[in-house]
Formats: C-alpha cells, sequence, structure tokens
C-alpha cells in the first residue's frame, strides 16, 4: 500500500536528511491538501512531500496506513495490495501493484513497512522503503527496486493530527515526462482525499493501538 510515480500512489518513506525541508516547490493545493516537489541530485525524478491536518488520532491513521489489503479502495491506482508476512503488529512486508495508462507497463513492488514513535513527543514515523524479493517478477510488469518514503504523524491541538508524507521512488523503465506529471500532481489530491474519507469508517475509529499513544 501504503506509499513520484509508483509511490505517489502509496503508499511508502526516508529520514531527514533526503527530505531536507528547503528547494520544496508547491505543485498544487486543493481540499487543504498540498503537494510540493523538489529536484534530487542525480535523478530525473522529483521527491514529493504532501501535507494536510486531519480529524483523527494517530492511532486511526496507523490502522489505516497498516490495514494494507485496503489500499485498493484509497490509493490512487492500485490494483493490487497483498500482504505478505507481519512481522510484529507495528512491522510488516506487502506487495503491491499500480495501474498505468496504456501504452506503459504496469508497476508492481515489495515494501517494509515499520511504525516507530517517539513516546516524549508523541510523533509518529511510518516507513516503508521498497526491498527486494520476496515475490516473483511479473511478466509485463516492472518491478520498483529503488523508493524511500516516509509518514510523520504529529498531533495537534483539538483532536486533529498533521501529516506529512515525504517520497523518492524511481519506477524503473522508460516513463514519459506527461505521465510522470500526471501522477504527480494528481495522485496525492487523489489518496489523501480517499483516505479522510477512508477514516471516516468504523473499523477505525476511535481504534486502540498498544504501541501508539495518541496526543
Amino acid at each position: 500500500m501504503l506509499k513520484t510515480l509508483v509511490h505517489t500512489v502509496f503508499f511508502c518513506f526516508l529520514f531527514v536528511p533526503l527530505f531536507a525541508e528547503d528547494n520544496w516547490k508547491k505543485v498544487t493545493e486543493k481540499d487543504e491538501i498540498r503537494v510540493f516537489s523538489r529536484y534530487m541530485p542525480g535523478s530525473k525524478i522529483k521527491a514529493l512531500k504532501v501535507e494536510c491536518v486531519l480529524k483523527a488520532k494517530a492511532s486511526e491513521l496507523v490502522a489505516l496506513l497498516l490495514d494494507v489489503e485496503a489500499a485498493t479502495d484509497w490509493v490512487y491506482k492500485t490494483k493490487s495490495c497483498k500482504l505478505l508476512r507481519k512481522v510484529s503488529p507495528s512491522e510488516l512486508y506487502y506487495y503491491s501493484e499500480v495501474s498505468l495508462p496504456w501504452p506503459l507497463e504496469d508497476r508492481d513492488f515489495v515494501a517494509h513497512l515499520r511504525v516507530l514513535q517517539d513516546k516524549a513527543t508523541k510523533v509518529v514515523t511510518v516507513d516503508g522503503p521498497v526491498v527486494a524479493g520476496m515475490v516473483q517478477n511479473k511478466e509485463g510488469t516492472v518491478r520498483v527496486m529503488s523508493s524511500k518514503g516516509m509518514w510523520v504523524i504529529t498531533p495537534v491541538n483539538n483532536g486533529q493530527i498533521k501529516l506529512v508524507y515525504t517520497l523518492h521512488v524511481d519506477p524503473g523503465g522508460a516513463i514519459p515526462a506527461w505521465a510522470v506529471n500526471l501522477f504527480a500532481a494528481q495522485g496525492p489530491l487523489e489518496t489523501f482525499k480517499n483516505m479522510k474519507e477512508q477514516l471516516k469508517l468504523s473499523k477505525y475509529r476511535n481504534v486502540s493501538l498498544p504501541f501508539i499513544l495518541n496526543g
């Protein structure tokens, strides 16, 4: 699930040195969802950052992100998503396929999702880099081998959380500029809009997780 072309859709995250707070340029903003991009040294693909404030608890959003097989309901262009291995309540591996418009080949990836929380600040980090192996390559689908992304969930006032999602991915193969631009602008907006609706579902509302302290 979770996590510019493929994980724009998901989703899946790297720590501060890669995603420094300088040189981000706004791509688009709608419904209080802000999308930024920036050039990355040595890469033709820009990094993405998405920001929004949600009326939700950290545990509710984490529960949604860990429910990887529900990604087809809300993550942009997700064709399939399957749990491969659950390491612990806060760590898992999953496989996902992403649909691309013809004549482009679909992409797929295996990601390692890990949830950590700073108990002092209550800031939650969900890291989801892609990993090699675990699922055999599929004919007609390009395997994504380089992707780093991260969700950072920070409690704010009045029962709200601030969400910052950062991502840099090499989708592999030949991708024209129009396809990259389409996913960079439209993918995050659609995904976050759908995410807001998913968080209203009863299976996520007021959920409690033993490894998450809500603000």
